[in-house]
């Protein structure tokens, strides 16, 4: 008996170190999860784009021009420099290059409002920001708040373009929408000015298998359609109404910002195409980002804006971890 109980004792202890040494290990995943999230290296990247321009239009001519006319283009070149710098009281306008990639929260205006506050303290009337918009849409409240931001260039009189080459749907072209001038590919994606809400129910399934749901809320409507229990006709009306109320501010925020569009014809959900979108007043011009660029390049100095964050090793580790953090739901 004693034996047993000795043997007992031993276990219990091994276990109990194991259950420590555990808890002590995600401890500190989480402590240095936490100090990876407030920590890395962020700054503002700056690339003068009038430079690789002229770097690889030299690149090219090197390798297929002779000698002599080569060596010509570069005396062409430097020529220019010294006739630039003669003439550097002249301050020639400026375009800010800022890129904006999409996903379903609107993830990257956290740096777009960066950029944007950083390239404000040094705009003037004469300069233009030039946006690279893709985006599909997804959350009303992450792509608002990005139209927002995109709203304070126009506040401080500085001239925004907004250019598409792929997509700009939904939240995308709410974005879009409060900019002086959109241009867009002939084959870019346009519109999608409605709401959608879906989810899956699996209320039937756990009936079957005789699981029970319980959920419990302060608040007539504090939930409308759930996940696991028995969705209600007016739950469904009630979420309907909801999209019917932010449709409505959606269509008012794109009618504000664009008078020269038919409302109605274009606020069905429906997407167009570039030519399309060009009848139909959701873009100003059909034109690729880059056609603009190198067209305004002799006459401005062009600058590409990037706030950049490098993640820690740590934080990369953790990447699957911080996202399960940072979701609102499941």
């Amino acid at each position: 008996m004693m034996e047993f109980l000795l043997d007992y004792g031993m276990f219990l202890a091994k276990l109990s170190t194991i259950v420590i040494l555990l808890l002590l290990l995600v401890l500190g995943v989480f402590f240095l999860y936490m100090r990876a999230r407030s920590g890395g290296d962020e700054h503002l990247e700056i690339k003068h784009i009038n430079q690789k321009f002229e770097q690889m239009q030299l690149m090219l001519k090197s390798a297929i021009l002779p000698k002599k006319e080569f060596k010509q283009a570069i005396k062409e070149v430097k020529t220019k420099h010294k006739a630039e710098e003669k003439q550097e009281e002249t301050v020639r306008p400026r375009i800010f290059v800022l890129d904006f990639d999409g996903d379903i929260r609107a993830s990257d205006v956290a740096s777009l409002r960066e950029e944007i506050t950083a390239l404000l303290t040094v705009a003037d009337k004469d300069d233009q920001v030039f946006i690279r918009l893709e985006s599909g849409g997804g959350t009303v409240h992450g792509y608002g708040l990005a139209a927002s931001q995109l709203r304070r260039i126009r506040d401080k009189g500085t001239k925004l373009t907004v250019s598409v080459d792929k997509v700009a749907a939904s939240g995308g072209y709410m974005m879009a929408c409060v900019a002086d001038q959109i241009i867009a590919a002939p084959f870019a994606v346009i519109g999608s000015i409605g709401v959608l809400a879906q989810i899956p129910n699996f209320h039937r399934f756990l009936k079957k298998h005789d699981i029970d749901f319980e959920q419990i809320a302060a608040g007539k409507y504090k939930r409308t359609l759930t996940l696991f229990g028995e969705n209600r006709a007016e739950d469904r009306e009630k979420l309907k109404e909801e999209l019917e109320e932010a449709h409505a501010l959606f269509k008012e925020f794109v009618k504000t910002n664009r008078a020269q569009v038919d409302i109605e014809k274009i606020a069905t959900g429906e997407h167009w195409y570039g030519k399309q979108a060009l009848d139909l007043g959701l873009v100003d011009k059909l034109q690729t980002s880059d056609d603009f660029l190198v067209e305004q390049a002799n006459a401005t100095d062009i600058y590409e804006i990037s706030y950049v964050r490098k993640k820690p090793f740590i934080e990369k580790l953790l990447n699957p971890v911080a996202k399960l953090l940072d979701s609102d739901s499941f």
